[in-house]
């Protein structure tokens, strides 16, 4: 078979190439099965071999996708120290504070002490009370309303301390994040929708996989047709390591621009208008999610705003979606969290990205002959 001779444009639509390689057929899938525009199909009525080939791409996507292994990401517990990095360590009694009890322990190499309260560390409020408020402000509550709901909890807070836990930890999950390979697709969609920046209109750009829903990267620009989005499309590029074949947007001349210089290689499809046979409907519904933030926000205050990435979070690895069938996009892509509170097991495992111990090479071999 000839190099990328079946192009998936979505889950219903695919473009083969003809034998000669000189021409292309339309697959696309209904509700009474597949049909192809070549002649055998459309004046004979036979199931042609671009139809097979397109089945026999399914079929090859699904092994592949079984054998790939998902990232999982437990909740953090404590099995070596956080300083030298050795196992020999153990229970040093509780210490109380305004977040409650928190579990202490001592390293029986270095000597030293710490707790559990990994990501938590120094915060007035225990990582329940913290997560709760992110959990209630991205399913669309404000600021205040947030606040009030934490109160009927028992936890008194301020509601700028809230956009101050915000702001914290969505910088941190995300720096996180993108450290991690999501197994996307090789088909991409992006949009973009205008939002209020201090009054003044911009435009949020956005990349999106369309098989997993993934929301890979975006960006905050001033004009819709002339940004150059370029940014946006590399940061793409450096997350999933990979280029797609096909990136489906409208017409915007400033897509097809940064599609050609980073993705020289990709079909770019513009078909979306109510006439054509391809739509952006998961992008809208995405832009609708961004749409429902704003409205309560009334408008953002800065263009750098950690709202749009606590929204990318919660988006791709705490909000089940109903067109995956209940799970995240990130579990589509591979990246499994584990834990009832997935907030509490992200900023865990996000601290602790930052923070490993850092261990010299003399100090290893003591550990190993310690041990």
């Amino acid at each position: 078979m000839m190099e990328n001779a079946v192009t998936r444009s979505n889950e219903t639509e695919y473009v083969v190439k003809s034998q000669t390689g000189n021409g292309e057929y339309r697959v696309s899938k209904n509700y009474k099965g597949w049909y192809c525009s070549c002649p055998d199909y459309s004046f004979r009525g036979l199931v042609c071999k671009h139809i097979y080939a397109v089945q026999f791409s399914q079929e090859m996507r699904q092994v592949v996708a079984k054998r790939k292994k998902p990232l999982v990401l437990e909740p953090v517990s404590i099995t070596q120290c956080q300083f030298c990095g050795s196992s020999k360590i153990k229970k040093y009694g509780i210490r109380n504070n305004k977040s409650g009890a928190i579990q202490r322990f001592i390293c029986e190499y270095c000597k030293r002490t710490f707790s559990v309260n990994v990501g938590f560390e120094r915060m007035k409020h225990n990582p329940q009370a913290i997560t709760t408020a992110m959990q209630l402000y991205f399913s669309g509550e404000s600021l205040r309303n947030t606040q009030k709901s934490l109160r009927l909890l028992g936890v008194q807070v301020c509601h700028r301390t809230v956009y101050k836990w915000i702001q914290k930890y969505s910088e941190l999950m995300q720096a996180y994040a993108d450290k991690i390979r999501p197994n996307v697709s090789s088909t991409w969609r992006t949009d973009e929708i205008y939002i209020k920046v201090k009054g003044d209109q911009k435009y949020l750009f956005a990349l999106m996989d369309d098989e997993t829903r993934y929301w890979i990267s975006q960006q905050v620009a001033d004009h819709k047709g002339t940004s150059n989005i370029r940014p946006m499309m590399q940061e793409a590029k450096e997350i999933t390591r990979k280029e797609p074949s096909t990136i489906i947007s409208d017409g915007a001349q400033n897509f097809g621009i940064a599609i050609g210089h980073e993705f020289p290689a990709a079909k770019h499809t513009r078909e979306i208008t109510l006439a054509g046979t391809v739509h952006n409907n998961k992008m809208e519904r995405m832009n609708g999610e961004i749409r429902d933030r704003e409205k309560t926000m009334r408008g953002l205050k800065t263009k750098e705003t950690p709202i749009l990435t606590g929204l990318q979070i919660f988006h791709n690895f705490i909000r089940p979606h109903a067109g995956l069938n209940g799970s995240t996009p990130a579990e589509k892509a591979g990246i499994e969290i584990k834990g009832e509170n997935k907030w509490k097991t992200l900023i865990e495992n996000a601290s602790i990205g930052k923070h490993q111990p850092k261990v010299s090479k003399k100090k290893m071999q003591n550990l190993e002959d310690f041990v």
